[in-house]
């Protein structure tokens, strides 16, 4: 491996570290008592810690997809037809999954409580978490890893490398290291599918739009089998 592409390994796990580690330190000011806008540091460190990288770097932000397109880009349309490919491919099968695991692994049952205020639910998943998450991993690691590594690996119509699947793990693991749950290793699933979006479209907001979807879903899903309240 090259001097330059060593370098540019190190930068994106150590920026990784530092960013996560200043998001737990946030999560536990607010676990200890601290007003809850402490939590605003999440996005703001994952859409805005790219930029100060690659500024420090000598580098233009604007030459990686750490923003939204304009709004008469094609790309928004092309993000919405994927999207309902997608989403109309795994909903079935993912919400039957859903109700077996609730049902016969933790005894839960269907009680049809919808959440109190799903507006703000759909709007929270989308806007504080999945585009800046989206900026963040897909925008800019996955973007940085493949210049370590040239993507070689055309799957359905997406030039992928191994920073795809290196970026899959950061991601997953990087949950763990704010808030450990034994489950996040299953989020390397569906991060395949925003990686393999953000190499299809060139952009984020494709992965970002199926990103919130998941998230809204298990929301709904876990308000409607009592596993939160609404």
């Amino acid at each position: 491996m090259s001097p330059e592409r060593r370098s540019i390994l190190v930068e994106q796990v150590g920026l990784w570290l530092v960013t996560l580690l200043l998001i737990r330190g946030g999560v536990s000011l607010w676990e200890a008592g601290v007003h809850e806008a402490v939590l605003a540091l999440v996005p703001v460190l994952f859409m805005y810690m790219p930029d100060l990288a690659l500024r420090q770097r000598g580098l233009d932000p604007s030459a990686y997809p750490l923003g939204l397109p304009s709004r008469h880009d094609p790309v928004w349309r092309q993000a919405l037809v994927l999207n309902a490919v997608i989403i109309g491919a795994v909903a079935l099968p993912f919400i039957g999954l859903y109700h077996l695991w609730q049902t016969e692994v933790f005894g839960m049952h269907y009680r049809g409580t919808w959440p109190s205020q799903p507006l703000m639910l759909i709007g929270y998943h989308l806007f504080f978490v999945a585009i800046p998450e989206e900026m963040y991993y897909r925008g800019f690691m996955q973007s940085r890893l493949d210049e370590v590594w040239k993507p070689r690996w055309n799957i359905l119509g997406a030039t992928l490398g191994p920073g795809w699947l290196v970026t899959c793990v950061l991601f997953a693991f990087g949950h763990s290291l704010v808030v450990f749950q034994w489950w996040h290793f299953a989020i390397i699933i569906p991060s395949l599918a925003f990686g393999w979006l953000r190499a299809k479209t060139g952009d984020v907001i494709a992965g970002a739009f199926f990103h919130a979807w998941c998230h809204i879903t298990v929301g709904f899903l876990d308000t409607l089998y009592g596993v939160i309240p609404p």
